[in-house]
């Protein structure tokens, strides 16, 4: 097929968006439909928002970070000549629930759990494996403070991990309170408090000493910014444990990351406190975690407590817990090793004046479940035909020459072996089935 061209150039996608295949496509529809039935089944009901928000909405709840990767939409018709923005598309999910909760509270069930799978969109700069269009994968529940609602989240996210194939996998704990613990004990002032667990965001990305460098163009004092760093990247958490003794609001975090690691004990040496973790949005309030697993690069998942959020969009003061599977990073992963290919169960030639035959012959077996595809060209030649079907990579080609139609007969030609079987037209659907071992 002829490759489309604009302005004498290839068409292509819009940077940092992709198209599907088929191939492709089905596996993320199958990805779906399995993360999508583990939540299912522990009680969470799908939620549907739109593809943007109002900007008012969005801006200020991400950090300063995740702000500027708002992609912004201009204001449209009489006023689309103020260079103005007034939409946002989505960013995330859990922002739109939040603002769900504020406008239909009254109307949902309370605790309210929920989970969504779809697109969001982010003015990142296009590079491998990041994209400005993705799919994220949330589960959330809304109004209990109970840690078993943060417990259930991740034992939901390890079973929809497991369904998609990931095995060998580790939840790395730790909480916004103890580390905002941390930061008193050093005294950094509350002002600079989000800024600075952003940076410490980054420690797995560019590492201590850059970390550490960039806190103190935050403002914090050089040795404050090393000692903090040191803290937080020790090899064992019992160094922020003995930080973090005497401080009220530390003793909280710790005690939070206790019950989670007492309450997921199911997971069998899979959960972990790992100081060093720090979720660099400023909407978590509580526990908080990823997930790491072998063979996938970063975090496969991740989560945490966001109890202010819905007061921030205008709603009822209520509690929040929630996690996202990173299914493009699984599937980007898992499609290296992809062998799952699906073709034609049956091909179908049209020879000579077979067309009707053919037809009826299609609808018969479509209507028993097969994938079913008709020879749709114009050349009569056999040799061609059967081309057609292995790229299609049909199991089976169902031949309608003269002598067949003369007998009344079919012939079924297996694609991977050449064996060829003589069927009566009557008895072809069950044959066909037979064959196909169903």
């Amino acid at each position: 097929m002829q490759e489309a061209t604009f302005m004498g150039q290839a068409a292509q996608a819009p940077s940092g968006t992709r198209d599907f295949l088929a191939d492709e496509l089905r596996r993320r529809t199958a990805a779906v439909t399995a993360v999508s039935e583990v939540f299912e089944r522990y009680g969470f009901d799908p939620l549907e928002t739109p593809a943007f928000e109002r900007l008012d909405v969005v801006t200020g709840k991400y950090g300063e970070e995740a702000s500027s990767l708002l992609f912004k939409i201009l204001r449209r018709g009489v006023h689309e000549a103020s260079g103005q923005a007034d939409l946002a598309l989505r960013y995330d999910h859990t922002v739109p629930l939040a603002r769900v909760i504020g406008t239909h509270g009254s109307k949902l069930p309370s605790p309210f759990k929920r989970y969504a799978i779809g697109p969001v969109w982010r003015a990142d700069r296009p590079q491998d494996g990041r994209f400005r269009e993705f799919v994220q994968c949330d589960v959330d529940t809304v109004g209990s403070h109970s840690p078993l609602a943060d417990a259930e989240v991740v034992y939901a996210v390890a079973d929809g991990l497991q369904a998609l194939g990931v095995e060998d996998f580790r939840f790395l704990v730790n909480s916004r309170e103890a580390l905002r613990g941390l930061l008193e004990v050093y005294g950094v002032g509350l002002e600079l408090g989000d800024g600075v667990l952003a940076t410490l965001d980054k420690l797995d990305k560019i590492g201590e000493e850059a970390v550490a460098g960039e806190l103190a163009e935050r403002g914090v004092a050089t040795a404050t910014a090393e000692a903090v760093v040191a803290d937080i990247a020790a090899d064992s958490p019992d160094r922020l444990r003995a930080k973090l003794e005497t401080n009220p609001r530390g003793k909280q975090g710790l005690a939070e990351i206790d019950r989670m690691l007492e309450l997921t004990g199911g997971l069998e040496g899979r959960i972990a406190f790992a100081p060093r973790m720090v979720r660099g949005l400023d909407y978590y309030t509580g526990a908080i975690w990823e997930v790491e697993a072998v063979g996938y690069p970063g975090a496969v998942a991740a989560g945490g407590r966001y109890d202010q959020l819905v007061a921030a969009l205008g709603g009822s003061d209520m509690p929040a817990v929630g996690g996202s599977v990173g299914i493009e990073r699984i599937l980007a992963t898992q499609e290296t090793a992809a062998d799952d290919r699906r073709g034609l169960d049956v091909a179908l030639t049209a020879l000579g004046h077979s067309e009707a035959g053919t037809l009826r012959l299609a609808r018969a077996l479509r209507g028993r479940g097969l994938r079913v595809g008709t020879y749709l060209g114009t050349s009569g030649k056999l040799a061609k035909q059967l081309k057609w079907a292995d790229d299609q990579r049909a199991r089976f080609a169902v031949i309608r020459g003269a002598d067949e139609q003369a007998a009344g007969e079919i012939t079924v030609r297996d694609m991977a072996t050449g064996e060829q079987h003589r069927v009566a037209d009557d008895d072809a659907v069950a044959q066909i089935e037979r064959l196909l071992g169903h």
